[in-house]
């Protein structure tokens, strides 16, 4: 019902263009973003936030999979479909390094102030509405293949994932429905966070463009979707800390990548 929150301060707002962007230039973005994280004095304080944010994530995870082994690969893949929401932060650090403002941890906090907030806190909802529809799609899919009986053992669960006919099922159909929440986040998400910070457009304006982004360079944005999903999974498998370094990386290339795309 708010007009603003959804297409900014005007209420014919200029769709904001895109251009067609190739390998080169995820390449040239991936080596921006990289050079951002450099561990020099000013950027120490990265990968120090981002370790407490890995452990956290971990504790979260620990827990949640008290309830069973079957949502570990739902709690893990679905961080990536919450991941542009959370990453809202290092995003501001690349805006600040970008217009030549100082960049410490404290300026995050400038974001309360931004005239976009509402929009990227509706947006952040609308991505956590999609992991929760992620985790019951999840749950209700192993449900229907092994019933609701928890797992007793990571070899037995592994066992009868790797070995079974109903496993393979499971892996099969789990990843193809997974592929198609990662698509629709991917979508309406890779250039909107950004745009959000750099321009106070609204949600409508700024999915708008980042689903016009995708169609424009669908190869291409396949390619980054992939790229962080396999840098997502290097950083689960060295027991989440990795993420300390993967997921800056990746923001601020993402940064780079909006400046590629959005005229």
């Amino acid at each position: 019902m708010n007009l603003q929150l959804l297409v900014g301060p005007d209420a014919t707002p200029a769709d904001p263009g895109v251009r067609k962007v190739g390998q080169a230039d995820i390449k040239d973005a991936l080596a921006k973003g990289a050079k951002d994280f450099l561990p020099t004095l000013d950027l120490l304080y990265e990968p120090l936030l981002l370790v407490a944010l890995s452990m956290i994530l971990a504790t979260i995870s620990i827990c949640l999979l008290s309830g069973g082994l079957q949502f570990l690969f739902p709690l893990l893949s679905g961080f990536a479909l919450v991941g542009p929401f959370a990453a809202i932060g290092l995003y501001e650090v690349s805006r600040r390094r970008e217009l030549g403002l100082d960049t410490s941890w404290s300026h995050v906090f400038d974001l309360r102030r931004s005239p976009s907030i509402a929009s990227i806190l509706a947006l952040g909802l609308v991505l956590l509405m999609i992991f929760i529809c992620w985790q019951a799609a999840a749950e209700a899919l192993y449900v229907w293949l092994f019933g609701p009986k928890v797992p007793e053992s990571f070899r037995g669960f592994f066992t009868e994932i790797l070995t079974t006919p109903r496993g393979w099922t499971l892996i099969i159909l789990g990843n193809t429905i997974g592929f198609i929440f990662a698509v629709v986040v991917l979508s309406i998400s890779v250039v909107s966070f950004p745009l959000l910070l750099d321009r106070n457009v609204g949600v409508a304006v700024a999915v708008h463009a980042s689903v016009k982004a995708v169609l424009a360079s669908p190869l291409t944005m396949a390619l980054w979707g992939l790229i962080v999903a396999l840098s997502l999974m290097l950083g689960f498998l060295f027991a989440f800390l990795g993420l300390a370094f993967m997921l800056p990386i990746l923001v601020h290339a993402n940064w780079h990548l909006y400046r590629k795309v959005v005229q």
